[in-house]
């Protein structure tokens, strides 16, 4: 059976920063940056893994009608990625220390596996964990 593959896609103020921290911050790698007019970013992919988010500038007219940043909505999200770590600890100590807010400590899940919840330098938030649903045997049918 093939699997479908999701991507959030994200909009950012700061697309160029937005995507230097991110890398930095969470061990993103810049699959594809297109650079946009004025230091906007038309489009980005940055990979995880094998997992990839998208992200821009939302300079266009479709996007601004669609999308608003975290900090003017009060700070509050519509989405949260979830993202599957294989060392929550390391990965947490480098969010950290990048300067990642800190919304939920990492802590043991009551569902399995370890994670933490945090935000970004625009207000988006995060959760970050090695609980991984795939792994688990009633979703994955033989």
């Amino acid at each position: 059976m093939t699997r479908t593959s999701i991507m959030p896609c994200l909009v950012y103020r700061d697309a160029p920063a937005a995507i230097d921290w991110l890398c930095q911050a969470f061990g993103f790698v810049q699959h594809l940056v297109v650079p946009g007019e004025g230091g906007t970013i038309a489009h980005a992919q940055l990979t995880l893994g094998d997992g990839m988010i998208m992200l821009g500038s939302g300079t266009s007219e479709l996007m601004r009608q669609l999308t608003a940043f975290p900090a003017d909505i009060g700070g509050r999200q519509t989405q949260t990625p979830y993202v599957v770590v294989a060392d929550p600890d390391a990965h947490y100590a480098t969010a950290i220390k990048a300067g990642a807010r800190i919304v939920r400590p990492i802590q043991e899940e009551d569902y399995g596996g370890k994670g933490y919840t945090l935000a970004d330098p625009e207000g988006y938030v995060w959760h970050f964990g090695s609980y991984d649903p795939w792994q688990d045997s009633e979703l994955n049918p033989p």
